[in-house]
């Protein structure tokens, strides 16, 4: 019997593991269950004997798709897939999946979420101040950044985009404005939205250059990946600029310095949390599932990413 593992350190809700087992036992599969492992050598073994796995942010590397026998596809239930070794995969035949736009409006309204709390002055009794009339660039107008788009409208503020791979009248349509670098982007907007993937390409991209073009009352938002972010740069544009403010879903590197210096100019969630919602829980790990059965028994590799 083809064997899957749901195997997440960070486990999906119970309502979801419930849909996710319903659709593969239905499919004829057996579900294997992983959670809260704890340590590589549990995954290891729980990885020697499935034909397919689901995962969340569990680090799938090399030592992982070797200690398969019989693995032939892979799904990340979310939006990016570091987390991964696609060569690895790719050099014994596994296929890497994600699952785009699942996540997509938890991790959108988090961005505002943060934005509000910091604006607020995180709910203490002092005077802040509001988002409408502000300006708000999205960098990179995927599934995230077209609802960034939505809401930012809804509470009054003038978008603007920038993405090279998106066709200008998608944008436009939707009626944000689309600008054709990065520079005009940051030089444009006081809140920056980053939704850009880590890749080679993007990996420390948003350097000191980038965000000393933002307007006076600049604020940047990273639900996207900590690794986007040149770590030396923030450091020197918090010390260059007393009114520059930080907001991100995960802590950078360097946050101990932040906090200590910079007290009321950043947010940093705890651990990721965009995607931790029940809606988005359940959305991405029934669309893992149901990838996974299309791909087993039609063949299908849409969304395929290796």
């Amino acid at each position: 019997m083809t064997k899957v593992l749901i195997a997440t350190e960070k486990p999906f809700s119970g309502k979801a593991v419930s849909e996710i087992r319903g659709l593969l036992t239905e499919a004829g599969y057996e579900v294997v269950l992983l959670e809260k492992y704890g340590s590589q050598d549990a995954l290891l073994k729980a990885v020697e004997e499935v034909d397919a796995m689901i995962i969340r942010s569990d680090v799938v590397d090399k030592d992982v798709i070797n200690a398969s026998r019989n693995l032939k596809i892979v799904v990340r239930a979310g939006a990016g897939y570091d987390n991964v070794d696609l060569e690895a995969a790719k050099a014994k035949g596994v296929v890497v999946m994600n699952t785009p736009g699942q996540n997509a409006n938890a991790v959108a309204e988090l961005a505002f979420g943060m934005m509000v709390y910091l604006n607020r002055n995180k709910f203490n009794p002092t005077t802040g101040t509001e988002l409408r009339g502000k300006t708000l660039g999205i960098h990179a107008y995927g599934y995230v950044g077209r609802i960034v788009g939505m809401i930012g409208k809804g509470f009054g503020m003038k978008v603007y985009a920038f993405d090279p791979y998106i066709d200008k009248v998608i944008i436009e349509n939707d009626g944000v404005v689309s600008l054709s670098s990065a520079e005009d982007l940051y030089r444009t907007c006081q809140y920056v939205s980053l939704h850009i993937p880590a890749n080679k390409e993007t990996r420390e991209s948003i350097n000191y250059d980038l965000m000393n073009l933002m307007p006076q009352g600049a604020t940047l938002v990273n639900t996207a990946r900590k690794e986007v972010i040149d770590e030396a740069s923030l450091l020197k544009i918090f010390n260059m600029r007393s009114d520059f403010r930080y907001l991100s879903d995960i802590a950078p590197d360097c946050a101990a310095e932040i906090e200590q210096h910079f007290e009321g100019r950043f947010f940093f969630t705890p651990k990721k949390m965009g995607a931790q919602t029940a809606e988005a829980n359940l959305n991405a790990g029934v669309a893992a599932a149901r990838q996974i059965v299309n791909f087993l028994d039609r063949g299908d590799e849409t969304f395929r990413v290796n």
